[in-house]
C-alpha cells in the first residue's frame, strides 16, 4: 500500500491520525482511539516499509530525518490535507499522520462558547487557545482567522510549524509563514514580524520566552494576536507564560499580561455518545477582577473568579462537561474523567 491509498483509506474510516510503527500494523486514530487499519495495513511494517513511505512523505527533505533525526511539515495527500512528523526510533523511521479539513469549518459550527463568536471583532490584544496536543486548538484558530479575512480588511500574518490550513485570501490580506521553510524559527519570524505592518499576528505556538515576549509585545502596541499553549486550564496558561521568565521579570510580565490579555480558550475533545468526538471548552474573559488577581499573582484565585463571571461570558470546563452531559452528548463517566473537580461533576451529572 502506498502512502496515497493509506491516506484514502484512512479519510474513508474517519481516521484524525495514521501511525506507522516498523514492527506493528498501520495503525488508525477514530474517535479518539487507535485501531488497526485492517485490509491491506494488517500486517506488521517492516524496516523497509517504513522508509519507503517515508521517502514518500518527506519528499526532497528525506536527508533531514538521516542528519536531524525528525521532520515536520504539511503536505496534499490524495486530496486531503496531512500533518506530517517524521522521526527515527531505535533505527527506524517512524511517523505520525494527522488528517486535517479539506475546508476550514465556519466558527459558528464548531461548539464554541457564545462569546467566542465576538472574537473575530477584536482590534487589540491577546487571545490564547489552550489543549492537548489533538484537542482542536489549530481549527479553531483557522475558524477565527477565516472569519476576520471574510469580514475586515487586514494584514494577517501568520507563523505556524507547519502549515496546517490554506486560507484563500478576501476582503484581507493573510501570508502564511512556515517555521523551517520560509523562517528559521518562530524567533526569528517573530523579531520580523512588526517591521511588516500586521494588524493579526497568528503564533503557532508559543514555546519560549522569546516567543511569549515579543507576543506580548506585539498585542500592547495595537496588534491582535492569536496563539496557542499546551496548558489544561485558562489559570495554567497564566502561569506558564510567567514561568518561563526569569524571577526578576516576573512581575513586569504579569503586569503586560494584565494589561493585555483579551481571553483564554481551554479545549478538550472527548469520545461522544452514539460515535464521533464533542468539544468541551473553558473561556476565560478577562474581567477587571481577574486582571487585579493576575497583577498580584494569585492565579490560585481565578479559578473561583471564573465561576461567577459568566455574565461576562466566561465557562467553566466543569459547567461545560455538565451541560454536554445533560444534553446526552458525551456519558458521565467521560465527563468525571475529564472534570477539574472530579466531585462538583459528579454529583451533577447522576
Amino acid at each position: 500500500m502506498n502512502i496515497e491509498q493509506l491516506i484514502a483509506s484512512a479519510r474513508a474510516a474517519g481516521a484524525s491520525d495514521v501511525h506507522l510503527v516498523c514492527g506493528l500494523p498501520v495503525k488508525f486514530r477514530v474517535d479518539g482511539r487507535l485501531v488497526d487499519a485492517g485490509a491491506n495495513g494488517d500486517a506488521p511494517l517492516t524496516h523497509d516499509d517504513c522508509e519507503r513511505l517515508a521517502e514518500e512523505l518527506a519528499g526532497g527533505d528525506f536527508d533531514r530525518i538521516k542528519r536531524i533525526g525528525e521532520l515536520d511539515r504539511a503536505d496534499t495527500i490524495a486530496g486531503v490535507r496531512v500533518r506530517v512528523n517524521l522521526f527515527r526510533q531505535q533505527g527506524h523511521v517512524s511517523a505520525a499522520l494527522r488528517l486535517l479539513s479539506d475546508v476550514i469549518p465556519p466558527l459558528e459550527t464548531l461548539g464554541l462558547p457564545p462569546a467566542v463568536m465576538d472574537f473575530p471583532k477584536i482590534q487589540r490584544g491577546i487571545v490564547v487557545v489552550t489543549g492537548e496536543t489533538g484537542s482542536g486548538k489549530s481549527t479553531t484558530l483557522a475558524a477565527l482567522i477565516d472569519a476576520i479575512n471574510h469580514t475586515r480588511a487586514e494584514n494577517i500574518i501568520t507563523m505556524e510549524d507547519p502549515i496546517e490550513y490554506i486560507y484563500t485570501p478576501d476582503r484581507s490580506i493573510i501570508s502564511q509563514r512556515e517555521i523551517g521553510q520560509d523562517t528559521a524559527s518562530y524567533h526569528d519570524a517573530l523579531r520580523a514580524v512588526l517591521r511588516e505592518d500586521p494588524d493579526i499576528i497568528l503564533i503557532g505556538e508559543m514555546r519560549d520566552l522569546d516567543t511569549i515576549q515579543t507576543a506580548l509585545t506585539a498585542a500592547e502596541t495595537g496588534h491582535f494576536v492569536l496563539a496557542t499553549l499546551h496548558t489544561k486550564s485558562a489559570a495554567d496558561s497564566i502561569d506558564r507564560m510567567v514561568d518561563v521568565f526569569p524571577e526578576g521579570l516576573q512581575k513586569q510580565i504579569r503586569m503586560q499580561i494584565s494589561t493585555t490579555l483579551v481571553a483564554v480558550l481551554s479545549q478538550q475533545l472527548l469520545p461522544r455518545t452514539g460515535g464521533g468526538r464533542s468539544l468541551a471548552c473553558e473561556l476565560m474573559m478577562v474581567t477587571p477582577a481577574i486582571r487585579n488577581l493576575i497583577r498580584e499573582g494569585k492565579t490560585p484565585q481565578i479559578a473561583s473568579s471564573l465561576a461567577t463571571s459568566a455574565a461576562a461570558g466566561s465557562v467553566t470546563m466543569d459547567n461545560a462537561l455538565i451541560a454536554l452531559c445533560r444534553a446526552r452528548s458525551i456519558d458521565a463517566q467521560t465527563a468525571v474523567g475529564a472534570a477539574h473537580d472530579t466531585d462538583y461533576v459528579r454529583k451533577n451529572v447522576r
